[in-house]
C-alpha cells in the first residue's frame, strides 16, 4: 500500500494556540505558522519560540513562519490533495481572515480542507463559527470544512504533554486529513459529524467556567462548583439540542471533558475573570489587565439566542447579570439557588 503524502498545513494566528498547534503538527505535516506582525514572526523564526504567548518553550525546528498571507497559502499548493487550512484565530478575528482568505479562493486558490478552533459566538449577531466561515465563503460552498476542538491548554500541547481532541465535519476525507496531520503518540484525535454540537460546547462551557470562577471567588466551596459544573452540562446540552445538536456528544472531550478542563484548571483565563469577579474586582478592569476570556465575549449573545427559543439557561443570566447589569455575585447566587424546585 502506497504512504500518504505528507500533508501541507497552514495555521492562520500565531497566539498560544495556534502556535501550539503548529508545533503539534510538525512532526506529521509540513507546517507554516501565519501572523499578522512582521516582527513577532520574524523574532519567532529567529529564535524558535514565541515569546509573548508561549515564552520558554522550544518550537521545532522543522517549522516555518511568515507574516505574508500569501506565502502562507502558497505552501498549501504543494499537495494541494492533501493542504489543510486551520483557522486558528479568536472568534472576534474569524470574519475578518474569513473574508481575506476568500479573496485568495476567488483567485484560484485550490485546498483540500478547512478547519477551525475558535470557540464562541459573535457578539453582534450571536453566529456560530460554522455560520461565519458560511457566509464569508458562501463563494466556496463545496469546500470541506470542519471544527477541531476539545480540553486542551495551549501552554500543555506546545510542551508535549498529552491531549485529545475531536475533529467534526460531515466530510469523511477532512476528518481523515486532520487524523493524519494532527494523529501523533501526544495527541490523539477523534472523530465526530456533530459541528453544531462541538462548537456549542465549547462556547458555552466558557461560560460555566467563568461561573465556577466567581463561585469559588466568593469562597463558597467545591459542592457549589460540582452542581455548577453538573447543572452547566445540563444547561449546555439543553441548549445544543434545540438548536439541533446531538445529546451524545456532550457527555464527550467536546462537552463534558471541556467543561471540566476550563472550570477546574488553574491555566483557564475564562475560570480566573470568575475568579476576580468574584472577589469583587469589576469586569472593564479586568479585560483592561488583558486578560481576555471568550465566556465575557458571548455570554449575552446565547442568552439572547436562548430567548428566542424559550430555553432555560439560569447559569448563563446569573453571569450576564453580574457582568453587565451591576448584579452583586452573592445575589445572583442567591437568585440561582432560590428558583423553584425541579426534576433532574
Amino acid at each position: 500500500m502506497a504512504t500518504p503524502a505528507r500533508p501541507a498545513v497552514a495555521v492562520i494566528g500565531a497566539g498560544a494556540w495556534g502556535t501550539a498547534l503548529a508545533a503539534a503538527a510538525s512532526s506529521q505535516a509540513d507546517v507554516v505558522l501565519w501572523g499578522r506582525d512582521p516582527q513577532a514572526m520574524t523574532a519567532m523564526g529567529r529564535t524558535g519560540v514565541n515569546s509573548k504567548y508561549l515564552p520558554g518553550i522550544a518550537l521545532p525546528q522543522t517549522l516555518a513562519y511568515t507574516s505574508d498571507l500569501s506565502s502562507a497559502l502558497t505552501h498549501l499548493k504543494r499537495t494541494p490533495a492533501h493542504s489543510l487550512l486551520v483557522l486558528a484565530t479568536p472568534m472576534a478575528g474569524l470574519p475578518q481572515i474569513c473574508q481575506e482568505i476568500g479573496q485568495h479562493f476567488k483567485a484560484g486558490l485550490q485546498i483540500a480542507g478547512l478547519v477551525w478552533t475558535c470557540k464562541g459566538l459573535t457578539p453582534e449577531d450571536g453566529h456560530l463559527p460554522h455560520e461565519v466561515v458560511a457566509q464569508t465563503l458562501a463563494h466556496r460552498p463545496t469546500l470541506p470544512t470542519g471544527v477541531l476542538s476539545g480540553p486542551s491548554f495551549a501552554k500543555e500541547v506546545a510542551q508535549g504533554l498529552p491531549v485529545a481532541l475531536t475533529v467534526a465535519s460531515e466530510h469523511d476525507a477532512l476528518r481523515a486529513l486532520v487524523t493524519q496531520s494532527f494523529h501523533s503518540d501526544r495527541m490523539r484525535i477523534y472523530s465526530a459529524t456533530d459541528v453544531l454540537g462541538v462548537e456549542i460546547g465549547g462556547a458555552l462551557k466558557n461560560i460555566m467556567a467563568t461561573a465556577c470562577g466567581i463561585s469559588d471567588g466568593l469562597g463558597l466551596g467545591e459542592n457549589a462548583r460540582a452542581a455548577l459544573i453538573t447543572r452547566g452540562l445540563a444547561e449546555m446540552t439543553r441548549f445544543g439540542v434545540a438548536l439541533g445538536a446531538l445529546p451524545a456528544t456532550f457527555s464527550g472531550l467536546t462537552g463534558l471533558g471541556d467543561l471540566v478542563l476550563t472550570a477546574t484548571g488553574q491555566l483557564s483565563r475564562n475560570r480566573q475573570v470568575g475568579l476576580r469577579i468574584g472577589q469583587g474586582e469589576q469586569l472593564q478592569d479586568i479585560l483592561a489587565d488583558g486578560l481576555t476570556a471568550e465566556g465575557a465575549r458571548c455570554a449575552k449573545a446565547v442568552l439572547v439566542r436562548a430567548h428566542t427559543k424559550n430555553i432555560p439557561m439560569p447559569i448563563t443570566q446569573a453571569v450576564c447579570d453580574t457582568l453587565f447589569n451591576d448584579v452583586p455575585p452573592m445575589e445572583a447566587v442567591s437568585q440561582l439557588m432560590a428558583r423553584s424546585a425541579t426534576q433532574e
